[in-house]
């Protein structure tokens, strides 16, 4: 890298994040009134929340819980962790007892596409570059697991395979928190018998680990055990599910886990306490933060605000049909971020164009936007929209999108905390906090005991508007064989694109009528769900052309620059 690259911008995230003086974590703590004695300390400004303290606060989980999504993603960004932050601090500005609950960021996208992902500007949560990077070592505790139990189905197989497992039926890949597309397809067991037997195998990135999506949705350590337990790993010649139960495995399995399932706490730049933990990605699991996390801090703080992953067609759903299905939560409202630089995207300007004002795109673009609206209002929670402000935004561009919104009777706010911090998010917490006075009349999208192959219609007709759905022989037979198994009660998953309502990402706006192709299905039993894959969602992303790890540096310092 040249020296000129690695000249820290004084106005880089990075840069801004350095400037602050972070306050010790007790004193974090001590404003949701956790002792002392319940804090781990990873030093000075980071913690993890004593499991017995968290699972006693999390019994009185009655706080209001505020959701922030958005619009579908584009290379535009959107800033849906900077506006939840920035909501969080205004909160706090305006006096309310507040906690912030995000996922823990995913190396792949940091040293891919991203460069980090705990928000920006001046609405971050610090120590961002350990956030970013190993932080409480939750990711690498979680990979370990998961890849002990693919050791074990290989050890169980060569000591001379007692559950008669199908070696062409083990569907249980490996995992790495990184993109490396040349692993997706691999053969392991090469080398004669010492080794084991040959095989063909993969590795998904970490974060689409079912051991990942267990450990956000577990309530408690022996919820965790049992769900591991449950995860349906391979197939016996005969047909017959072989559990990692069967195993033996899960015990240990726990332990690796235990330390990391205890939440973390940090703070946002402006000492807002902030849970972070847990990261499943949104387009290929359910794309939420810990319910233990979650429930936490509803159980310590009066507003809660989270986010669901990627838009809200991925995320929210999920958040609204898996996450609060399961731990019995229910947003008070929901807050969807667009920018206008977004909605040009949707209403077909190309990145690099985006600059000058273009009214007309902004009005296409914002039907993206007013089907969020739309999709949120259905699950019966109040919905306001947040416009993260750039300063290439002009009022007419602005004015087209309260035109769009005002028809759907969505209430606007224009946002500017990542320039201002709290001070340029106060209208939106105000709003929000008269949203959460209002009744909620929040039910998921379909009821558990409709069969799988009518759930995914459903949330492909309502959500994506989608024309019909076609569904690959292969997974219609799976999706058979896992009622007869009785898993037909689960929700599903949706693994698709998060760029289009529909599996073509290169679809942008407010596509409708079209096919929605699933190509497969696969069982979470222990997560409690059933994931459909639609068209090529990937469950090992690959690096781009240019990656974000080519940006970061370590200077003599030891001062880590180029995380945005």
């Amino acid at each position: 890298m040249n020296k000129a690259v690695r000249e820290i911008d004084p106005n880089s995230d990075a840069a801004i994040a350095a400037r602050v003086d972070p306050r010790p974590i007790e004193e974090i703590g001590a404003k949701l009134g956790v002792p002392v004695d319940a804090l781990f300390r990873y030093g000075h400004y980071k913690a993890k929340i004593a499991l017995d303290f968290a699972r006693r606060a999390e019994v009185r989980a009655d706080g209001k819980l505020i959701l922030v999504t958005a619009i579908n993603p584009t290379p535009a960004g959107e800033g849906k962790t900077t506006t939840t932050i920035g909501l969080g601090d205004a909160l706090a500005r305006a006096g309310k007892k507040v906690a912030i609950a995000l996922r823990e960021p995913s190396l792949g996208p940091v040293f891919g596409s991203k460069g980090g992902a705990t928000g920006g500007g001046h609405s971050q949560i610090i120590p961002m570059q350990d956030i970013n990077l190993h932080f409480t070592g939750d990711f690498h505790a979680i990979s370990a697991a998961h890849n002990l139990l693919a050791a074990a189905i290989d050890n169980h197989v060569y000591w001379g395979n007692a559950l008669d497992i199908d070696t062409r039926r083990i569907n249980w890949r490996r995992v790495v928190d990184l993109n490396d597309r040349a692993l997706r397809s691999v053969v392991v067991g090469l080398g004669g018998p010492a080794n084991g037997f040959s095989r063909e195998d993969g590795f998904d990135i970490t974060v689409a680990s079912e051991v990942m999506a267990i450990f956000c949705l577990a309530r408690s350590l022996n919820d965790l055990e049992e769900r591991l337990g449950r995860m349906v790993v391979a197939q016996t010649r005969a047909r017959q599910p072989v559990t990692a139960s069967q195993l033996k495995i899960t015990g240990s399995m726990t332990a690796l886990l235990r330390d990391a399932f205890q939440p973390n706490l940090v703070q946002t730049l402006e000492g807002t306490p902030a849970f972070v933990h847990g990261g499943p990605f949104a387009n290929i699991a359910h794309g939420c933060n810990s319910v233990i996390a979650t429930r936490t801090a509803l159980g310590l703080a009066d507003y809660v605000v989270t986010e669901a992953g990627f838009g809200a067609d991925l995320g929210a759903e999920k958040f609204l049909d898996i996450k609060c299905r399961q731990a019995g939560l229910a947003p008070s409202a929901v807050v969807i971020v667009a920018t206008v630089r977004a909605l040009k995207m949707h209403g077909g300007v190309a990145q690099k164009d985006l600059g000058p004002e273009n009214v007309e795109a902004v009005q296409r673009g914002a039907g993206n936007l007013v089907r969020h609206i739309e999709n949120m209002k259905a699950f019966g929670v109040p919905v306001v929209v947040a416009i993260n402000r750039f300063t290439s935004d002009t009022p007419s561009e602005i004015a087209a999108i309260e035109a769009a919104c005002a028809a759907v009777d969505a209430s606007v706010h224009l946002c500017s905390h990542w320039a201002d911090g709290s001070a340029g998010a106060v209208a939106l917490a105000e709003e929000v906090v008269s949203l959460t006075q209002q009744a909620s009349n929040f039910s998921p999208l379909y009821e558990s005991g409709l069969p799988l192959v009518q759930k995914i219609e459903t949330i492909a007709r309502r959500i994506y508007r989608a024309g019909g759905v076609s569904i690959e022989p292969g997974a219609l037979k799976k999706l058979s064989e896992f009622e007869a198994m009785g898993y037909g009660d689960l929700p599903i998953c949706m693994a698709k694109t998060q760029y289009s309502f529909s599996a073509d990402p290169t679809r942008r706006g407010t596509p409708e009528d079209f096919i929605l192709p699933i190509r497969d299905v696969r069982l979470s039993a222990g997560a409690g769900f059933v994931v459909a894959l639609c068209g090529e969602v990937m469950t090992m992303p690959g690096l781009p052309s240019h990656p974000a790890a080519e940006n970061i540096f370590v200077d003599e310092t030891g001062f880590i620059g180029g995380l945005s």
